[in-house]
C-alpha cells in the first residue's frame, strides 16, 4: 500500500495529482467530440498553437492562460481567414498554422536567457510546480467545458452524425462547431499547466480512442473516456515517483500505451470468437452470428447503430 501511497504524501504531489485529474476530466471530455468528428489532427494543431500565447506571457509578465486564450482565438481567426479567402481545405491551413505559430512561439522564447528550462516548461508542463491558484483556474474551465458539452450534446451528435442532417432538423452546425472550438481551447488552456502543451494531446485522444473501442453509445465512451483519463493520471504519477521519470510525460504516455494494449486485446478476442463460431456453425452457415465480441464490438460509437446507440432520432432539439 505504502507503494501506492508514498507518491501523494507531500502537498505538491497531492497538487500535481489534483491538477492532472482536472485536465484529464475535461481532456477526457472534450476528446470524445475530437474522436466523433475526426478532428483529432486538429486537436494536435491547437495544443501547439498556444505556445507563442503562453511564451508571451513569461516574456511580458502577464498571465498564461490570458496569453493562451489570445493564441487560441488567433488560430481559429486565421483558420477561418485562409478558409474564406482561398480555396484551401481546412487541413492545409490547419498545418500551416500548426507550424508557423509553434516556430513563433520557439523564436519568442529563445529571446529569454532561460531559454531551455523556459521551453521545456510551456512544452512539456510541470506536473509538480501545479499551485492552488492552477487548480482553482482548471477547476472554473472544468466547469464551463462540461456545462457546454451537456448544454450541446444534441447538437454536437447530430454535427458528429452529418451537418446536413443536423441542419435539416433545425439546428446551427457551423455555431455548434465554432462552439466546440471554444470547448478545445478551454480543455487545452486548461490543461497545458499539468501536462504541457505538446503532452496534452495525449489526454485529448488517447482517452477517448481507447473508450471508442470498448463502447456503444457517446454517453459510455464518454464516461469511460473520464476514467481512463483519471486512472491514467494517477498511474502516469506512481510510475514517474517510482521510476524517476518526468510525470507530464508519463501520465499522456499511459492513455497511449493503454491504446494499443486495448487494441490488441480487442484484435486477439475477435479472432478467438470468430474460430470458435466457425468451429461451431461452419464457415459457411449463415445462422451464424457476428463474431463481433459484445464488449468491445463498437469501431466507432456513431458509426455503428445497436439498440444501445442513438440514433438521428435523439438528437432533436436545441437550435445550436
Amino acid at each position: 500500500m505504502e507503494w501506492l501511497l508514498d507518491p501523494f504524501a507531500l502537498g505538491f504531489q497531492q497538487r500535481a495529482l489534483i491538477g492532472g485529474m482536472l485536465a484529464a476530466v475535461m481532456s477526457a471530455v472534450v476528446g470524445v467530440w475530437l474522436v466523433l468528428r475526426g478532428m483529432s489532427f486538429f486537436g494536435d494543431a491547437f495544443v501547439h498553437a498556444v505556445v507563442p500565447g503562453i511564451a508571451a506571457s513569461v516574456i511580458f509578465g502577464f498571465s498564461p492562460y490570458l496569453g493562451a486564450g489570445i493564441a487560441a482565438v488567433v488560430m481559429v481567426t486565421g483558420m477561418e481567414l485562409v478558409h474564406r479567402t482561398t480555396s484551401l481545405k481546412e487541413d492545409t491551413s490547419i498545418g500551416l498554422l500548426f507550424v508557423g505559430m509553434l516556430g513563433l512561439g520557439v523564436v519568442m522564447i529563445s529571446t529569454l536567457e532561460s531559454f531551455a528550462g523556459s521551453l521545456t516548461t510551456i512544452l512539456f508542463g510541470d506536473a509538480l510546480g501545479v499551485s492552488r491558484q492552477d487548480i482553482i483556474a482548471q477547476s472554473v474551465f472544468l466547469v464551463v467545458v462540461v456545462l457546454m458539452s451537456l448544454m450541446l450534446y444534441r447538437p454536437l451528435l447530430a454535427l458528429s452524425f452529418s451537418p446536413l442532417k443536423a441542419k435539416s432538423l433545425g439546428m446551427r452546425p457551423q455555431l455548434t462547431h465554432w462552439l466546440l472550438l471554444i470547448m478545445i481551447a478551454g480543455a487545452v488552456i486548461g490543461s497545458f499547466q499539468a501536462v504541457g502543451t505538446v503532452l496534452v494531446f495525449g489526454l485529448l485522444v488517447g482517452p477517448a480512442a481507447t473508450a471508442a473501442l470498448l463502447t456503444r453509445s457517446v454517453p459510455q465512451m464518454m464516461l469511460v473516456s473520464v476514467l481512463i483519463g483519471v486512472t491514467s493520471v494517477a498511474t502516469g504519477l506512481i510510475i514517474s515517483y517510482h521510476a524517476d521519470t518526468a510525470a507530464s510525460a508519463t501520465m499522456a504516455m499511459v492513455p497511449i500505451v493503454l491504446f494499443f494494449v486495448v487494441l490488441a486485446i480487442r484484435d486477439i478476442v475477435r479472432r478467438i470468437r470468430s474460430r470458435a463460431l466457425r468451429s461451431e456453425y461452419g464457415p459457411e452457415d449463415p445462422d451464424a452470428p457476428e463474431a463481433e465480441p459484445a464488449l468491445l464490438a463498437a469501431q466507432h460509437p456513431v458509426a455503428n447503430q445497436t439498440s444501445t446507440q442513438p440514433t438521428m432520432a435523439h438528437v432533436k432539439g436545441p437550435n445550436a
